[in-house]
């Protein structure tokens, strides 16, 4: 898949889905259970024990259905690492020059984080696809949409403190996707195994999504 069209796919989606658990055997039926809600786009961070056996698991599975990602990546080796396994985007939660660098080389996307408007700039000068506000939960809505105004330039996803409440004012205030992690991949129904909340969830983050966006419920996927 071109570069180009990754960047579409997780953009037309609006949601990257952020896997995050100490238990990883039911982490390919997660993914399922996203794509089933209308979510194909997401990350497995490396908080994961085996992450990177997970991401083979779940390219193995899911393939061309799911743009899949890693995230919590650190360094340009642990970048490499979740590339070879089958990774199509890299989320870190700084900004590394040496992670962005290492996406480009293998033509993969990256979504570094950043706080400050110095950092968030920082970042997309180094090459990032999209700049990963975070923590989006001690900053809100309406520090998105100020840090927009001068950089319109820079799409920004924010990354946690997003929820069914806020998702909505997020995109309207200009954010080009949203980082979704415990609010979607609830800890409570992994540990349940009930992987009909996960979809359900899915579906109501995607409703928001078309919705704000004023989408036609139905629209096809990129």
């Amino acid at each position: 898949m071109k570069e180009s069209s990754r960047l579409d796919r997780a953009l037309a989606c609006g949601v990257v889905a952020i896997i995050r658990s100490n238990d990883s055997s039911r982490l390919v039926d997660v993914a399922e259970a996203l794509v089933a809600g209308g979510v194909d786009v997401m990350e497995v961070t490396f908080t994961v024990p085996r992450a990177s056996r997970v991401l083979e698991q779940v390219a193995d599975r899911l393939g061309g259905k799911i743009l899949l990602g890693a995230g919590t990546v650190l360094d340009a080796a642990t970048a490499r690492i979740a590339i070879l396994a089958g990774a199509e985007f890299i989320v870190s939660p700084t900004v590394s020059p040496e992670v962005i660098a290492c996406c480009r080389r293998y033509s993969k996307l990256s979504m570094p984080g950043a706080l400050t408007p110095t950092e968030i700039l920082t970042a997309w000068e180094a090459g990032a696809d999209v700049v990963k506000v975070f923590p989006s939960e001690i900053t809100g809505p309406g520090y998105l949409k100020a840090v927009k105004a001068p950089l319109p330039q820079v799409r920004l996803m924010p990354t946690g403190g997003v929820n069914l409440e806020t998702a909505a004012d997020y995109l309207r205030a200009g954010a080009c996707a949203l980082g979704v992690g415990g609010s979607l991949v609830e800890a409570k129904a992994i540990a349940a195994g009930d992987m009909q909340r996960i979809e359900t969830l899915a579906r109501q983050y995607v409703g928001i999504v078309r919705q704000t966006r004023g989408e036609p419920a139905a629209m096809a996927r990129l």
